[in-house]
């Protein structure tokens, strides 16, 4: 096994014209077998690698609360800095999930009541189609059939407050889901405001140090820009996110690995010491609207477990995403359930990252990539670990 990992090591270097690619992994304690875990995660993620010529990958894995981290290949290509523990990658729609939270932090807290109206946290929508919008239904897609990007024309917050006021929606509000920004950038916003801070301050300084994330940024702070990876577009020019409106809340976040499998970890057993916090996390793993086999939570998007790999790869694929799906609403809502797969998706033009976990399991996995490859390769190359890992010794 050796020797066969050693050759697809010097395959994949010569095929991404870099250095022989670095491997490490490190863990918590011994209770698990390394070797399997370093096998199983190895054997899914180096086709993948070598297939769609991705220069750097930051894996991290969590068996039954051992940590296992993998890093594979080149942050920059033009240097040739290795990916490491520190490197942050850019996750995109990844960032969701902690948008969801901060939500569920304020109606945790007493600010804010998912059930109410957009327009009652932001007085310039009053009047408007978010006067019948709830802030769930932002949250879910289900606002109506806002679009999946911020449409060109809008680059400041006037323009995207004149846009919203504009704006009528195509499906009465919670019949069907559709996939975007706007939605949840609006639904961050407001979370924010009904917090009475702004979202990056929110976010930055008291929402990722009380989860424990001491390298996870909306804006990364100049010293630390030299573990700042470059993504790359199809052409191979290396690229980072663009600012944009709702750009924080919608797919902002640069993190590590180690980062995001702590936030993982905080998803699967909810070992936080703070009360309210511990409920909002738990609350965004609450199911909101069926589409298909999949169940729309805040952020996160649920399947029973087991679930065959067509069902999730259905569920993540560019049909969900560019398409309205009919929602049949869960009323009352479903509380969070441990037999499921929780995952979502992230990508920006540069980067691609994939994270899904299962509670009764308690395995989850974390994939960072410097370049946006297919959403399949993703799913499979993930779905192949946490089976596989399944059957490790429990």
């Amino acid at each position: 096994m050796a020797l066969w990992l050693s050759r697809r090591r010097a395959l994949a270097a010569s095929l991404l014209g870099i250095p022989e690619l670095a491997l490490r992994a490190t863990r918590s304690d011994a209770r698990t077998d390394q070797g399997v875990i370093d096998r199983v995660v190895s054997e899914a993620i180096w086709p993948v690698m070598e297939k769609n010529r991705v220069p750097g990958f930051a894996v991290a894995v969590t068996v039954r609360g051992e940590r296992f981290l993998y890093n594979y290949g080149v942050a920059s290509k033009e240097s040739g800095q290795r990916v490491t523990e520190d490197t942050l990658f850019e996750i995109g729609s990844l960032s969701k999930t902690f948008t969801a939270t901060l939500g569920c932090l304020a109606q945790a807290r007493g600010d804010l009541v998912l059930s109410d109206m957009a327009s009652k946290y932001l007085s310039a929508l009053a009047g408007t189609s978010f006067d019948q919008i709830s802030l769930l239904e932002l949250a879910t897609y289900t606002a109506g059939g806002l679009p999946l990007q911020v449409p060109d024309k809008v680059t400041d917050w006037d323009q995207m407050i004149a846009y919203f006021k504009r704006w009528r929606p195509i499906y009465a509000p919670g019949t069907r889901r559709l996939y975007s920004n706007p939605s949840m950038g609006l639904f961050g916003y407001l979370a924010a405001r009904s917090m009475r801070a702004s979202f990056d301050g929110l976010m930055e300084l008291q929402l990722f140090p009380a989860l424990g994330l001491t390298r996870t940024y909306l804006n990364v702070p100049r010293d630390r820009m030299g573990t700042y990876a470059f993504g790359y577009a199809k052409d191979d020019t290396p690229i980072r996110v663009n600012p944009g409106v709702f750009d924080s809340e919608a797919y902002g976040v640069k993190t590590t690995a180690i980062d995001m499998i702590r936030f993982v970890e905080a998803n699967i057993n909810g070992a936080i010491q703070d009360v309210t916090l511990h409920q909002a996390v738990a609350a965004t793993h609450t199911c909101h609207f069926r589409v298909g086999d999949m169940t729309q939570g805040l952020g996160w998007e649920m399947y029973a477990w087991p679930t065959p790999l067509d069902r999730l790869l259905a569920g993540n694929s560019s049909k969900m995403i560019l398409e309205s799906q009919a929602v049949r609403p869960l009323a009352p809502t479903v509380p969070p359930q441990q037999s499921t797969l929780v995952n979502k998706t992230g990508s920006t033009n540069g980067f691609g990252a994939y994270a899904a976990f299962i509670p009764k399991e308690r395995l989850g996995l974390v994939i960072l990539a410097n370049r946006n490859f297919p959403i399949t390769d993703r799913v499979a190359a993930a779905y192949k670990i946490l089976t596989s890992l399944s059957d490790v010794e429990k």
